[in-house]
């Protein structure tokens, strides 16, 4: 990735976008030394031009911008002068108290999916002990769809002859094992959006 710093004066946007949700969050400015302090950190520092100084976001407030995947996670624009970074806000990002510099709620629930899905594919990857979807993987691909099966009936038990709440707990259940057959199958719910969205006219 080469930035170019020099077309304005040493400094270049920077748009800070919610990984999950994909809000726009705030915009600050970087420069070479800003740039190198984000990546060194794993949290987003930008320059002040007020204070003529770099400040990462969050040294006083504890509500810093936080860099899971450097090298997936910084996008360079067509003209190298603009930089797209996705980051996971801790607390509010406005120093106004808001979610976003536009005053603009920054949750969905359904963003939730996305970070369920990344966290699956994490443990897949690493497999840490203790951890009951490192569980599941272990077990084979025949144990995973027998649980998406069981999750599947249990769910349709619920939906005729059980309580709205029991419908909502086993149906969240069948998305995320699903999701963790998906993963081992090599697939997402990505994967599943491009089919639906081929079949839909």
């Amino acid at each position: 990735m080469t930035i170019d710093f020099q077309k304005s004066n040493g400094l270049v946007p920077a748009i800070i976008q919610d990984k999950y949700s994909l809000k726009v969050l705030m915009l600050g400015y970087m420069n070479e030394e800003a740039f190198a302090k984000t990546k060194e950190l794993g949290k987003v520092t930008f320059y002040s031009r007020s204070k003529n100084r770099l400040w990462t976001k969050g040294e006083e407030s504890g509500n810093f911008l936080i860099l899971k995947d450097i090298e997936k996670d910084i996008l360079l624009d067509c003209d190298s002068d603009t930089l797209l970074i996705k980051v996971e806000p801790v607390g509010p990002v406005c120093h106004l108290g808001n979610d976003t510099c536009w005053n603009e709620k920054n949750s969905s629930d359904f963003a939730f999916l996305n970070y369920l899905q990344e966290f699956i594919q994490r443990r897949f990857v690493e497999m840490p002990e203790g951890s009951y979807t490192t569980s599941l993987f272990k077990k084979g691909i025949n144990r995973m769809a027998q649980k998406v099966g069981e999750e599947a009936v249990e769910t349709v038990i619920e939906a005729t002859n059980g309580t709205e709440e029991g419908f909502l707990y086993e149906a969240s259940d069948l998305i995320y094992h699903l999701i963790v057959l998906l993963t081992s199958k090599g697939y997402s719910l990505n994967d599943l959006g491009r089919e639906l969205k081929k079949r839909h006219k």
